[in-house]
């Protein structure tokens, strides 16, 4: 029996191995390396000696102005965008599951944003809220509502604004999937007892499809946090953090500091407070919907 024991083990581990290795060296060793990055004072100048800097680069992130400006652009850009795609979605979700003719073909339209490229749908949208692009173009020369262009990409939240509409545009096909599938598994027979019992659809919704659909919308909230907070390609592509930094979010910042200032050191440290604020923010949400089910 020891003997199968120790095969049984010994085969364990050989199989979780290879897995554990390549988990190692492209998971666990890149966040090693970017801590240790952080605690230095890295840039284009200071590649090959890269002196130990302690805290300095984290107390240099915390006191530049700019990133509370753009910490601020990501926390809002999620509060607007998170609850916008979860609200559509499942109101998209809750449709298509009441109907039976052209449901595939509703579900295939919806999720076409979805599969979208960030980029190609970044580039339309900035080509439609352009000062010289198809709103204004309608706005001033066709209605005659507006006397002279308007510069939706020029100001910090006009700008953030169009990035938001974007995000929610591409985000509800993905939320009615996920909601539409959560739906589908609540037992049909609470709606026809909650009906039997003189329950409209407004209380059927709040007693019976959010109670049954609660670990989904856990689920869905913390994904789309991580992803508010994640945001790159539409600010890149729509803004380019302009005017002055303003319409950036912690992703392009980040970007920014590396790759145009050099500095890796700051970058690397604003990396590890934005994954802290992920973390802490999962816990919060973890929280409330377990006091809630109490």
């Amino acid at each position: 029996m020891r003997l199968k024991s120790r095969a049984h083990r010994a085969q364990l581990a050989a199989l979780l191995l290879p897995g554990l290795l390549i988990f190692a060296m492209f998971t666990v060793y890149p966040i090693v390396r970017l801590f240790i990055m952080s605690l230095c004072d890295m840039s284009f100048s200071s590649m090959l000696t890269q002196p130990f800097a302690g805290l300095m680069n984290y107390r240099e992130v915390f006191s530049d102005s700019t990133f509370w400006t753009v910490f601020v652009n990501s926390v809002v850009y999620t509060l607007v965008t998170v609850p916008g795609q979860m609200a559509l979605g499942l109101l998209v979700a809750i449709l298509l599951d009441g109907i039976g003719r052209l449901s595939v073909t509703f579900r295939v339209i919806n999720y076409l944003p979805v599969v979208t490229s960030w980029v190609i749908a970044s580039l339309v949208f900035r080509y439609i809220f352009n000062t010289e692009g198809l709103l204004n173009y309608f706005l001033c020369r066709v209605l005659g509502v507006t006397a002279s262009n308007i510069r939706w990409l020029d100001t910090r939240w006009s700008g953030l604004t169009v990035a938001m509409l974007l995000g929610i545009w591409k985000g509800v096909g993905w939320n009615m999937v996920i909601f539409l599938a959560a739906l589908q598994q609540v037992p049909r027979d609470l709606y026809e007892a909650a009906q039997i019992d003189g329950c409209g659809a407004f209380r059927r919704f709040r007693y019976v499809t959010l109670p049954g659909i609660r670990g989904t919308i856990l689920f869905v909230l913390i994904e789309l946090t991580i992803g508010g907070f994640n945001v790159f390609t539409s600010i890149k592509m729509i803004t380019g953090g302009k005017p002055a930094h303003q319409t950036d979010t912690l992703l392009t910042w980040m970007y920014y500091k590396a790759f145009s200032t050099g500095k890796f050191g700051y970058a690397a440290a604003l990396s590890f407070v934005m994954a802290l604020t992920l973390g802490l923010l999962a816990i919060v949400q973890f929280r409330m919907m377990r006091s809630r089910d109490a």
